[in-house]
């Protein structure tokens, strides 16, 4: 169904801002790996993919009705004007996703030391025999946990990393999208500036039709103005030729 053309000129101009707006934050967020960061992160990417494709369908919308039907020329070089800036903002977002790869690839979670158990150290043994087995009880258990901990934190890692590429191949398959519309954008821009051009060559007609058109006008005043003149001096020597007959015939 389609919209009507104010409403699909309205949603053109406001979605680039937000587009561009996105683009600005991508580029200086920092990877993050806290699952509710990289949910809210893939929501505000699938939105923005489609903000893009929404206003990529209403400039095509535009240009059809551009085409179809008899609109201004104002309207027209207005419509052109959007398509243009939007390609400006489309490379804006390229940019910013390809950051966010780089950025994502570079960035690997690692194993922290903090929370390891401490394991006891062989000087803290205590010699004494009725604490030996005590001891020694301690020590294999916190070798235990300390092994659980790192086999935890390895399992933890290896899902952030499986998170963190399933992320890069979602950007590079936006990316690839954007590409495509961005092709399709700037089959449109061509087409608008051709479309463009011959609006200039119309009006550059026009003004030459009414530049000679005034001349025209002018140089048709210019002879009725001269023909007026030679009338009244016609009747004038009648009216003397006449006035000599006059007075010859009354002597």
């Amino acid at each position: 169904m389609r919209q009507p053309p104010a409403r699909v000129t309205h949603e053109a101009i406001s979605n680039p801002a937000r587009i561009r707006s996105t683009a600005y934050a991508t580029s200086r967020s920092r990877p993050s790996f806290q699952r509710p960061t990289r949910r809210a992160r893939h929501k505000t990417r699938q939105h923005i993919t489609q903000l893009v494709k929404d206003t990529s369908d209403k400039l095509k919308q535009a240009s059809e009705a551009d085409h179809r039907v008899e609109v201004s020329a104002t309207k027209k070089i207005a419509d052109a004007k959007l398509a243009k800036d939007f390609q400006a903002v489309l490379k804006e977002f390229q940019k910013a996703q390809r950051l966010a790869v780089e950025r994502e690839a570079a960035y690997a979670p690692f194993i922290t030391q903090a929370g390891l158990p401490q394991s006891y150290n062989s000087s803290e043994v205590n010699n004494g025999a009725d604490k030996l087995a005590e001891q020694r009880t301690q020590l294999l258990e916190s070798r235990r946990q300390e092994l659980v901990f790192l086999d935890n934190e390895i399992v933890f890692n290896e899902a952030i990393i499986e998170e963190r590429d399933q992320g890069i191949q979602e950007i590079q398959h936006q990316i690839t999208e954007v590409n495509e519309i961005f092709k399709d954008l700037a089959v449109l821009v061509h087409d608008q500036g051709a479309m463009i051009d011959d609006i200039d060559s119309h009006i550059e007609n026009a003004v030459v039709a009414t530049s000679q058109a005034k001349g025209q006008l002018s140089k048709a005043a210019k002879t009725q103005k001269s023909n007026s003149s030679l009338i009244c001096l016609l009747l004038v020597i009648f009216g003397v030729v006449l006035l000599i007959v006059i007075i010859v015939l009354a002597a």
